[in-house]
């Protein structure tokens, strides 16, 4: 049930202390997040000399989890106090990055430690994700959905502003374990706030065994034709991304020879595309339809990492571009991300939130440890340039598979099922 507090104002939504802690603690995790996706990768490439084929290791591990985990999460978050679950990851992820930074400061931090650190933040980071997801249908009423969404993407998009930019300029000013302990201390931050929170969740006292609620959640998104298709696009999309990004991480330190603040900047663009795209979210769809703003936005968005290889010359040029780039995928990427959620929390009953949210992270982050080693393999056998230019082609099967589907022709009203997103 919602918090008593609750009311349609945006005035009352800031009013309730609850959300003020979840939002607080949501904006330190997410900005931890993102600035130790850049530093990791950044350490291990600048201080550890890894190669194509260990980055993608790298990345690999820390997003295998996702693949590993997701499905038994979402049935288990959704039978427990997400409150407890938050508190008790981000208490994690602050103890192994900790762990980390004092390795590194002694000089005693190698590649196959990182490679565990990567997998426990990975591991983590699934159980908060899907735990936050589920937290806020909780929280909130449902006439409050919308605007507890937006303040949680607002804080997501901020640190996708904040984040990679400030990683790359704490490697290269400061230090590599520096670099890894502030993301420590985000973490350290977001369980002191969680751990605040007083709303009393009510959850089921004798939840179904565990295989059942995972049928439950895999039958109910398989059995719903949007989200079927959201499965299938994302499972593409989300592969191809994670083998971009590992060519990409090699591309510009070393092939267009960017400094570490250079990447962070170039990378830190999405989250400016990212505000634009959440609040062009909050119009079109409405106006144009969901369908045709899921498969535009997407083609829009992904078709622009084309122009990455292409990409010579010095930073002075291209830096501008790889901003421009960045910027166009943060927008309309968050455009869909936001039509997604949408899409999902609409037709989802209030008692499957957490698992429906998990069965599309499983079918589509589940894919990005093999899209990272494919995107590492390629970047080694055949050069950067080349892995890059077949794998973001590679992204344009997510709209083209969007397209083909009921999902392009949702209108301006979505449909809903009894109990959907109910408070």
């Amino acid at each position: 049930m919602p918090s008593s507090s609750a009311t349609p104002s945006s005035t009352a939504l800031w009013r309730n202390a609850d959300f003020r802690r979840l939002w607080l603690g949501q904006t330190a995790s997410q900005l931890g997040e993102h600035t130790s996706l850049v530093v990791l990768p950044l350490f291990a490439v600048l201080a550890l000399d890894a190669g194509a084929g260990e980055l993608g290791a790298l990345r690999a591990l820390g997003q295998a989890p996702v693949l590993l985990l997701s499905l038994f999460v979402g049935a288990w978050v959704d039978g427990w106090r997400t409150r407890t679950v938050m508190v008790l990851t981000d208490a994690g992820r602050a103890l192994a990055l900790g762990a980390a930074a004092v390795a590194a400061l002694l000089g005693v931090l190698s590649l196959p430690a990182l490679l565990v650190v990567a997998f426990a933040v990975g591991a983590l980071s699934v159980v908060f994700d899907v735990a936050y997801q589920a937290s806020l249908v909780r929280l909130l009423a449902r006439d409050q959905l919308v605007r507890g969404n937006s303040a949680l993407e607002g804080s997501r998009s901020a640190a996708q502003i904040g984040g990679p930019a400030l990683g790359g300029a704490l490697v290269t000013t400061l230090s590599a374990p520096l670099a890894v302990a502030f993301g420590a201390v985000c973490f350290a931050l977001s369980f002191l706030s969680l751990r605040r929170v007083r709303h009393r969740e009510s959850v089921p006292e004798r939840p179904a065994p565990l295989w059942r609620r995972i049928h439950e959640g895999l039958r109910f998104v398989a059995a719903d034709t949007s989200l079927r298709t959201v499965c299938l696009a994302s499972a593409a999309f989300q592969f191809f991304f994670a083998a971009v990004m590992t060519g990409y991480l090699l591309f510009l330190p070393r092939d267009l020879h960017l400094s570490g603040t250079a990447v962070g900047l170039a990378l830190a663009a999405t989250g400016p595309g990212a505000l634009v795209g959440a609040v062009l979210a909050a119009h079109l769809p409405g106006r144009f339809g969901h369908g045709l703003v899921l498969v535009g936005a997407a083609a829009l968005g992904n078709g622009a990492f084309l122009f990455v290889p292409a990409l010579h010359g010095s930073p002075v040029l291209t830096v501008p571009a790889l901003v421009t780039v960045n910027f166009v995928f943060g927008t309309f990427s968050q455009l869909v991300n936001v039509t997604v959620i949408a899409v999902r929390q609409t037709v989802t009953p209030h008692a499957l939130q957490g698992r429906a949210a998990a069965t599309i992270t499983f079918a589509g982050m589940g894919t990005t440890p093999f899209g990272s080693l494919l995107g590492g393999f390629l970047a080694q056998t055949w050069g950067t340039r080349p892995a890059l230019a077949l794998t973001a082609a590679g992204m344009l099967l997510s709209p083209a598979l969007m397209a083909l589907s009921p999902l392009s022709r949702l209108g301006r009203t979505l449909p809903t099922v009894k109990g959907a997103a109910a408070g």
